[in-house]
């Protein structure tokens, strides 16, 4: 296969079972919010102390600065959103609104800097094979250009059903695939062998809610999956490394080429796309929501 060594049966009902197990947790988050405290505050207090001390070690696949600030930049999205989401005072706080955004933007930075940092890494890291080299600039230019096309943070809101979804009408499908192919070449850059879990099932897992099950609340979801998976494999990490279930990356230049043209082209026609609607429209992008004539926004906005 082009992105990975070839793939099992067995490897590819277990992706399907990470995916459906992804979106099943996410959901039920969704729905109580007594859950969501129970995952994502009791267990991720306990966690560092019974089990990652050993699991998530220097030295580990799992073990690096980047897997300890991703978990717990996931898990202050999450408990941040959820505060938004149930505590009146915040949903209508103008700056209490900034954080989504702000949180957002750190999550893709922390990539940025371990995709600019992997460049000149050839070799096993953390018993992971990593091979550097220009893919990881474009592909940390392509990141650098995601956190610049964030649009219309001033127009979150919190969904009036029993729900409560934090909704934002501005980040729409463009972005989002844009986002997922970049994340996808960040993983594949950096812990290639875990890419087939943690970039295309782990991405998958957002974008399906996002697109069929509760449009506006892309955010919600990938602070959730990206949580849930990260105290997954924290706890696990033979999974993606040395199980019967473990998929290779093929490690190939050109595959590494390929996933990073991608993600840097469709970061750039984004940001193309939202200068074109930007002189068109003469809104002002830090102060304005963007895309308010699309159908796709008047979808979600209605939901106010």
């Amino acid at each position: 296969m082009f992105l990975f060594e070839p793939l099992p049966w067995y490897s590819v009902v277990m992706w399907f079972v990470v995916l459906g197990g992804l979106i099943l947790v996410n959901e039920l988050a969704r729905i109580n919010k007594w859950f969501s405290l129970a995952i994502f505050l009791v267990l991720p207090a306990i966690l560092p102390f019974a089990v990652w001390q050993y699991t998530a070690a220097p030295g580990s696949s799992v073990g690096t600065w980047f897997h300890w600030a991703k978990v717990y930049s996931a898990l202050a999205g999450c408990l941040g959103f959820l505060a938004i989401r149930n505590i009146k005072s915040l949903s209508t706080n103008k700056w209490a609104l900034m954080f989504p955004p702000f949180i957002l933007a750190v999550n893709i930075l922390e990539a940025v800097i371990r995709d600019f940092q992997c460049y000149s890494v050839n070799g096993l890291v953390d018993g992971v094979m990593t091979i550097g080299g220009p893919w990881n600039i474009m592909n940390g230019i392509a990141g650098l250009i995601n956190i610049i096309t964030i649009t219309g943070w001033m127009g979150i809101f919190i969904g009036k059903d029993k729900k409560k979804d934090m909704l934002w009408p501005d980040m729409l499908w463009f972005w989002i695939i844009a986002y997922d192919l970049w994340n996808f070449a960040y993983v594949y850059n950096c812990v290639s062998d875990h890419a087939f879990y943690a970039g295309a099932a782990l991405l998958i897992s957002c974008t399906i809610p996002a697109f069929f099950i509760k449009k506006g609340a892309w955010l919600q979801h990938r602070a959730q999956t990206l949580a849930i998976w990260m105290m997954f494999v924290m706890t696990f990490p033979t999974f993606v490394d040395t199980s019967m279930f473990a998929v290779k990356s093929s490690h190939s230049t050109t595959a590494l080429w390929v996933v990073s043209g991608l993600a840097l082209a469709s970061n750039v026609a984004v940001l193309v796309y939202e200068i074109y609607k930007i002189a068109r429209t003469k809104r002002n992008p830090l102060k304005e929501e963007i895309f308010t004539d699309l159908d796709a926004y008047k979808q979600v906005a209605s939901l106010r």
